[in-house]
């Protein structure tokens, strides 16, 4: 069996939204993310992908949503990734995310544990689960990542990238070997996991009696940013995808060759791999595990991101794309640059 290097943590999560105008709004002036790429679907290019990340979106950083207006709402359940991580940096960075979220009429939970670490759990205007995680210098084992410091959010507040990513399933067992056996992860620890309410008002966490544990796998150097969190839920009914909930994650490898490698290795223990697809800003193998949940293993080189186009809200489009611009852009309702990268 080929052996590829190491996978070295999060690359980035895609999610879901029906309202791109107000995710924009939420994204970057109350969390204080920077828009580092206005771009569309590669595969729909009648609506946007929207990424979001640090100041240049760097490899796991980056926070994506696909612009689906007609989707349905996300219904809870298993086979789906039910929660992402933004890393902030210490325990007082938490207390006073509490109270701008408070300011900025955000639900969110009551300061709490979370796999051993201090979170806040957060739920955007469509649902969607955000945990806000403590992020140690000893547990940042990410490199190159800076974080973005110019936009609405004090600096000592400033989002420093991905942390771990959960995902529920109705039966462990083929989901633990497949992170094990095929990509590598060392099963690390569990914790008891709560499920805060997306539709509730209130400021705390509920502690309801069937509350599972969650199982902590952790691949490359590990640390926050290199966790996937995997509750089983054998009761529950299958959930389906939709707004407020996440697409895909995407695990990191280093280059072209690496990728190639991982494919051949997903593909001789049995599972489905796509091609590898050429992305423009990194290349990229999908494969769904038999839990439900879809996997990306995507490049750290490609194109850099045209972050000074986001800024100024222009469109980019990938090579291929490109002879197309004036039907796309005719077709795209207007976003308009973010208030937070708008000059003075």
């Amino acid at each position: 069996m080929t052996s590829p290097p190491p996978l070295s943590g999060l690359h980035h999560v895609s999610a879901l939204t029906g309202q791109a105008r107000k995710n924009v709004q939420f994204y970057t002036d109350t969390l204080g993310l920077r828009l580092v790429l206005k771009t569309v679907n590669q595969d729909d290019p009648s609506s946007y992908h929207l990424f979001y990340g640090d100041a240049a979106g760097r490899p796991g950083t980056n926070l994506t949503f696909f612009d689906v207006p007609q989707a349905r709402a996300q219904r809870p359940g298993t086979g789906l990734i039910t929660g992402l991580s933004l890393r902030v940096r210490g325990r007082e960075a938490l207390g006073a995310w509490a109270r701008r979220l408070d300011e900025h009429d955000v639900r969110h939970s009551a300061l709490h544990e979370r796999a051993g670490r201090r979170a806040l759990t957060a739920f955007d205007g469509e649902g969607q689960t955000l945990h806000l995680v403590n992020d140690a210098n000893e547990t940042d084992r990410v490199p190159a990542t800076e974080p973005w410091t110019e936009g609405p959010v004090p600096p000592a507040l400033a989002v420093q990238g991905l942390g771990p990513v959960e995902l529920t399933v109705a039966d462990l067992a083929p989901t633990r070997r497949v992170l094990t056996e095929v990509f590598s992860f060392e099963e690390a620890r569990t914790y008891t996991v709560g499920r805060p309410n997306s539709s509730s008002s209130a400021s705390s966490l509920p502690s309801p009696n069937d509350a599972p544990a969650a199982a902590v796998f952790e691949t490359g150097p590990g640390g926050v940013g290199a966790e996937l969190h995997v509750v089983e839920r054998p009761n529950e009914p299958r959930g389906w995808l939709g707004t407020g909930g996440v697409h895909h994650l995407a695990l990191r490898t280093p280059d072209g060759d690496a990728i190639r490698a991982w494919r051949q290795r997903v593909s001789d223990t049995g599972l489905a791999p796509s091609p590898v697809v050429d992305r423009h800003y990194f290349e990229s193998v999908y494969v769904r595990t038999p839990g439900g949940i879809l996997i990306e293993i995507a490049t750290d080189t490609g194109a850099p991101f045209p972050v000074d186009a986001a800024a100024a809200g222009r469109i980019s489009l990938p090579p291929q794309l490109e002879p197309k611009r004036a039907s796309i852009e005719e077709a795209l309702p207007p976003l308009g640059p973010p208030a937070s990268d708008q000059p003075d």
